[in-house]
């Protein structure tokens, strides 16, 4: 079973419940441990209040089946803009296998690679992964 953190991003786009994403979030809930921090959690919530409000029941349903783990600042030169420090710092402290997550732009240049034993990785790439383990 992995530890898999989930990126605000990840919780925003999961939170819509005809997406692929929040059926592959409910595939995850099932087989693995699901966390995330307060810090990942408030920036999900407030987009969705500002752009998705309809999601808002959404995501409160898939919160409950997520742990909070607690923030944890950032102890290595990871390339990552001062706003997503505390994600990886959050996932490394709780010991995550993979931090998912969708932010390409900030957090790509780290897709596959492994940070104090943490694969930052894409949803694609972690259902191909989990996938192939599954069968």
């Amino acid at each position: 079973m992995a530890i898999i953190f989930l990126d605000a991003n990840i919780l925003f786009s999961g939170s819509n419940p005809d997406s692929n994403l929040h059926r592959f979030l409910l595939y995850l809930i099932d087989r693995h441990s699901l966390v995330s921090s307060p810090y990942a959690i408030y920036e999900a919530e407030r987009n969705i209040l500002a752009k998705r409000p309809q999601w808002q029941a959404s995501c409160a349903d898939l919160l409950k089946k997520v742990k909070t783990v607690p923030d944890k600042a950032l102890a290595v030169d990871a390339g990552l803009p001062d706003k997503d420090k505390p994600i990886l710092g959050a996932a490394i402290a709780a010991k995550c296998h993979y931090l998912l997550t969708g932010d390409k732009r900030d957090f790509g240049h780290l897709y596959g690679m492994q940070i104090e034993g943490v694969t930052v990785i894409d949803s694609l790439s972690l259902a191909a992964l989990l996938l192939d383990q599954d069968v």
